[in-house]
């Protein structure tokens, strides 16, 4: 008997082990959130900007149907009340999913599913997005089907720090599910093997911690392969990511999910965001990575802001950076992804004036595409921050130092702050009320180099400010204290 639990046991390691790989394809880096965007704008987006920039992968909103919500007018969090598990919402049918996965694999930009499982929708008076209806209240939704069996029974979350309480009880009055209950365990489990089948790499799993780890593992170890046809090899497991808000306050911790997949560092989010506002010198930034309180890199989900904590919910409060205040977000996100730590998501978003606001819709409620200017910044209400220079090539950035870590390290002894990667690239910071104008290290070769943040190489030119390094790999780096960007870049492959 003990022989036959080892290797149940083994077996289930084996299937979740799996589960960390994104399986992004070697020469790019960076998941981008294009939340609420629809399936074709997606598909376009990955042959048109990501694939040709060196984009690795997109988490799209959740593709379950979900409860239409029409006050507040079609707030953006109707996509996390489902109402059936048919892929039909405002983003799109099935038929238009599958085909932006497979026309995204085809160009290398894997896509990760926001998967909502954790509950069913609280609201359904209006029925769902694909024409379901449910009795939220009866906890009866027939297109899945679940029924009250399926539920835990009805109480509120009020104390955090009770774990019985936040994994059986409901999230903001949403049904919870019993995800011990197998029909339940079967329908979750259907749905993750329908979308693997078409090419989906992953899953960004929500409310994570409100579901018992054993739940998600018998869950998880279900999942089929990925397809080979889709360019994954033989074996491959889904990647999973879980959202694990915990910056230490709490009784349920990230640790108890780790052995599952990932985890969304809430705690980088907030500590990046209070370094790049200015409420925490950047000099402390030395040690950045599991000192500060993360998880390891192999194991963290790392962003500056994401849809729920940009709107003050989630976790981070005022310190979190968001679009909002540019200057600031785009030397958080260039440190992010200069920096060897995680694994990155950029956050793509719309903009809005209040923390429910739905995206740019027309008057009967349908999505909007996002326009483009001439200079490949999005309109029509999209902000689009994947798509500013300054994000887009630090992309780049990454992409030219992988495989390298940190070294040479500078500081002021204050908030100005430089590194190089490896031999392969060079980044500074000026968040002082005074210029940087400092002779430093850049680890590179002699030549001059294109400032990425300032501008693209250009055949044997660049759009924007160059880098001189001599012979020593010295170079003098100037970052005015009233520059439009407090960031500076420089990397092997923007030589002239």
């Amino acid at each position: 008997m003990r022989g036959l639990v080892c290797l149940v046991l083994g077996a289930l390691t084996v299937a979740v082990s799996g589960q960390f790989d994104t399986h992004q394809w070697a020469d790019r880096s960076g998941i981008v959130h294009l939340f609420e965007w629809k399936w074709n704008d997606i598909a376009q987006e990955c042959e048109n900007y990501l694939a040709p920039h060196g984009f690795a992968g997109v988490q799209v909103s959740p593709p379950t149907e979900n409860a239409i919500v029409l006050s507040p007018f079609r707030p953006w969090w109707e996509r996390y009340q489902p109402i059936s598990y048919h892929l039909n919402t405002r983003s799109g049918s099935e038929a238009e999913f599958a085909s932006m996965v497979r026309r995204c694999n085809n160009v290398g930009v894997r896509i990760y599913v926001d998967l909502v499982i954790n509950h069913m929708a609280a609201i359904s008076t209006n029925g769902g997005t694909g024409g379901s209806t449910a009795n939220a209240g009866g906890m009866s939704f027939p297109a899945v089907p679940y029924s009250v069996t399926d539920f835990n029974p009805v109480c509120s979350i009020y104390d955090y720090n009770n774990p019985n309480e936040v994994r059986n009880c409901q999230l903001v009055g949403l049904p919870d599910l019993n995800q011990g209950v197998q029909w339940v365990r079967d329908r979750i489990v259907d749905l993750m093997n329908k979308m693997v089948g078409y090419g989906v790499a992953g899953y960004r799993v929500d409310a994570v911690k409100h579901m018992w780890p054993g739940d998600l593992q018998a869950i998880y170890s279900r999942m089929n392969n990925l397809p080979t046809d889709h360019g994954f090899p033989p074996n491959a497991r889904p990647f999973i990511t879980q959202e694990v808000i915990d910056l230490g306050s709490e009784a349920i911790t990230k640790y108890e999910y780790t052995h599952l997949g990932t985890v969304t560092e809430f705690r980088f989010s907030a500590e990046i965001g209070r370094a790049f506002r200015g409420h925490n010198q950047l000099r402390w930034l030395v040690n950045w990575g599991p000192e500060w309180g993360f998880l390891q890199s192999h194991l963290a989900l790392v962003f500056v802001d994401n849809h729920d904590n940009q709107r003050g919910h989630g976790a981070g409060g005022d310190e979190v950076l968001t679009h909002k205040v540019p200057k600031n977000y785009k030397m958080a996100s260039a440190f992010m992804l200069a920096h060897p730590f995680g694994i990155v998501r950029i956050m793509s978003s719309f903009t809005f004036n209040d923390g429910d606001q739905g995206p740019p819709q027309d008057a009967a409620g349908n999505l909007l595409s996002p326009t483009f200017n001439a200079d490949g910044s999005c309109g029509g209400g999209w902000a689009c921050e994947h798509r500013w220079r300054q994000i887009t090539n630090m992309v780049g950035f990454r992409n030219a130092v992988s495989g390298t870590g940190l070294n040479d390290w500078w500081d002021n002894g204050g908030n100005q702050i430089a590194f190089c990667r490896g031999g392969r690239g060079f980044v500074a910071f000026n968040l002082e009320g005074y210029d940087l104008n400092q002779s430093l290290q850049t680890c590179l070769s002699a030549g001059t180099y294109c400032n990425v943040i300032s501008g693209s190489k250009s055949g044997n030119s660049c759009t924007g400010t160059t880098v001189t390094v001599g012979g020593d790999g010295r170079a003098n780096i100037f970052i005015a204290a009233n520059a439009e960007d407090g960031v500076l870049a420089i990397h092997a492959n923007a030589k002239l």
